[in-house]
């Protein structure tokens, strides 16, 4: 014990004051000038000459390599930024989340912490070689779920082969780099992509990108790498990856929590039950008696008509005029005054209503099929088919094809049929399984509600009634979602879109998992 009289060493200093205040001067310091360094009589050099060996711990001089003492240790004040970053990071990602707030919040903050412009996570999906960008700060939002790269190409693919992190200075001049257009990524040439790891193999990467000509540092990459390890729990707890399913599910009617990847359309998020896109029995065709009503056929040959000039005006504001192009085929084909005049010389014959446009769909067909190897005649008795169905249900509602309202609808493929007939229950979301093609896409767009293309095994996993979160914003597809994922929704829809994503502080893993009835 210390023989000095100092008031300050009868009381340890409080946790408070120590952070508050700077550490206190060394001993020399308090020594008055002259006199001798061996010559104190106690302190971290009492009882040692000028040429004893310091022990480990007394206080030695930090440049020279031995150990600082308790007494000269340094608390970490607040004052230093990036410290404080990375604790509120730490913070953040220790709570149970959605995947949708973590992917939306950690490239924010991952930046923020390396001072860089960019910031993209990347998860592994499909059969674990393609790298998806799902979360990202710094590009357009239309970049997630839509920037794609094989595992090995690029330097982020280089960096998830390899399961090393790779910084450069010029990514542009690297020899794998490989280039998004639309991303506009040369004006941040300083790269560095980090693996993100998971157990025996990795989950996907992380990328911060910035302006300048000032290479990250070693420090920097090695923080990196640290970041993601909270991301792998976030990618393996959300059960993305296929081989984390329970393959021997049977189809639907299940309460087990699964997220299926897809390719945004329409961003948004939306919550809902499952309904899966209807047309028309074709059974029905043909099992209606009595004759057809000419006024309800009329009736709903203009309906049609003015809802597919509405749709033709919408995609003309929209700036898709030309991808809606076949628009025009179903006007032409719903003012082509022989289609009209044949389905109603059917009725005046005593057919029913759906009879007749049966029998116009089939003759259309026909004619199509005979003329071998034109496309366009076989694609235009598709749409004719399609238009038939549509007008029928107008006409005569069949029970059997009707959707409930405010659902979420999985299907194949969306058609004209779907925009004239199935948006009439006001769904909420689309998601199309991977035989979607472009027509798909566009109806979706001007159909207007959250939507994602290509999502593999949807009837595979979902029935009819599941609840289903649609995450539009980051191209998922939650099938019973947990409570939280739910509340998310839920607190968006209340507070507005700028409003984050709320977590509840004292909610475990375990309720996490339960997914919402």
């Amino acid at each position: 014990m210390s023989s000095r009289t100092d008031p300050k060493a009868t009381h340890p200093p409080t946790e408070l004051e120590a952070i508050a205040s700077p550490p206190e001067a060394p001993l020399d310091a308090e020594r008055s000038p002259g006199t001798p360094r061996d010559s104190a009589p106690d302190g971290p050099g009492a009882g040692r000459g000028p040429s004893a060996p310091r022990a480990p711990g007394d206080g030695a001089d930090p440049g020279d390599g031995a150990p600082p003492s308790v007494a000269s240790a340094r608390i970490q004040v607040r004052r230093e930024e990036r410290l404080d970053l990375v604790l509120e990071y730490l913070a953040f990602v220790a709570k149970p989340m959605p995947l949708s707030l973590l992917l939306d919040e950690a490239p924010q903050r991952i930046a923020a912490i390396l001072g860089a412009d960019v910031a993209s996570l990347y998860l592994l999906e499909g059969d674990g070689d393609e790298l998806v960008l799902r979360g990202n700060v710094g590009f357009p939002r239309e970049a997630r779920g839509t920037v794609r790269l094989p595992v090995g190409q690029g330097i982020t693919g280089m960096a998830v082969e390899c399961l090393r992190p790779i910084s450069v200075v010029q990514a542009t001049e690297h020899e794998r780099y490989r280039g998004f257009p639309e991303l506009q990524e040369e004006r941040f040439p300083v790269f560095l992509a980090a693996p993100i790891l998971g157990s025996g193999r990795p989950l996907g990467a992380l990328v911060v990108q910035r302006a300048g000509d000032q290479a990250f540092t070693a420090r920097d990459v090695e923080l990196v790498m640290a970041l993601t390890a909270p991301i792998a729990a976030g990618a393996r707890h959300a059960q993305v990856l296929d081989e984390l399913r329970d393959r021997r599910r049977r189809t639907g009617g299940g309460t087990r929590k699964v997220t299926l990847p897809g390719l945004p359309v329409v961003p948004g998020r939306a919550l809902g039950a499952i309904a899966a896109l209807r047309r028309p029995a074709s059974s029905s065709l043909g099992s209606q008696q009595g004759r057809g009503d000419p006024k309800l056929l009329r009736l709903a040959f203009d309906i049609a008509e003015k809802a597919l000039i509405d749709l033709n005006a919408r995609a003309a504001r929209r700036g898709l005029a030309q991808e809606a192009a076949f628009l025009s085929t179903y006007l032409l084909m719903i003012g082509d005054g022989r289609l009209r005049a044949r389905a109603f010389e059917l009725t005046a014959s005593g057919r029913s209503v759906a009879q007749a446009l049966g029998t116009v769909a089939r003759e259309v067909a026909r004619a199509a099929n005979g003329i071998v190897g034109d496309p366009f005649l076989q694609d235009r008795a598709r749409d004719i088919e399609d238009l038939c169905d549509a007008i029928l249900m107008l006409a005569t509602p069949d029970a059997r094809a009707e959707l409930p309202s405010k659902a979420v609808l999985v299907g194949d493929q969306l058609t004209v049929f779907d925009l004239l007939i199935s948006a009439r229950a006001n769904p909420v979301g689309v998601a199309l399984s991977d035989r979607s093609g472009p027509r798909s896409v566009v109806l979706l767009q001007l159909l207007g509600v959250p939507s994602i293309v290509e999502v593999a095994g949807a009837f595979r996993w979902a029935s009819p009634g599941d609840v289903a979160l649609l995450d539009a914003d980051h191209g998922f597809l939650v099938i019973n979602p947990s409570r939280a994922e739910v509340a998310t929704v839920r607190a968006a829809r209340r507070k507005g879109p700028p409003a984050p994503a709320r977590v509840d502080e004292d909610q475990d893993d375990d309720e996490e998992d339960e997914p919402a009835n």
